[in-house]
C-alpha cells in the first residue's frame, strides 16, 4: 500500500468498485509476503534452537558447566533493565 494507506482506507466512499478491488488485492498479496517471510523467520529461528540445544548437550556430555559464574547475576541486570559496563568501558545494552 502507498505511504497515504490509512488516508485512503477512511475516504473509501471516494474509491470505484475497481479501486476498491485492486486495494483488497494489494493488501492481499502484502499480507501474503508478509506471511511468508515470518515463516521462513521462525524456520530460522527454530534452527538457530536447535543448534544451541544440540551445542548444550554436547557440552553436557563432556561434562562442561552450563552456567558460568556470572551468568546468574548478568541475568537479573537484564531483566531488572540494569546495564553494565563491558571491558571497553562502553555501556552494554
Amino acid at each position: 500500500m502507498d505511504d497515504g494507506g490509512f488516508e485512503l482506507l477512511l475516504n473509501l466512499q471516494s474509491l470505484t468498485d475497481e479501486e476498491l478491488r485492486e486495494l483488497a488485492d494489494r493488501l492481499a498479496a502484502d499480507e501474503k509476503e508478509i506471511s511468508k517471510r515470518r515463516r521462513l523467520l521462525h524456520a530460522q529461528i527454530d534452527i538457530l534452537r536447535a543448534e544451541l540445544v544440540r551445542r548444550l548437550k554436547a557440552k553436557h556430555d563432556e561434562g562442561a558447566a552450563l552456567v558460568k559464574d556470572g551468568d546468574i547475576s548478568m541475568l537479573v541486570d537484564i531483566l531488572s533493565g540494569k546495564t553494565r559496563k563491558s571491558s571497553t568501558g562502553t555501556e552494554g545494552s
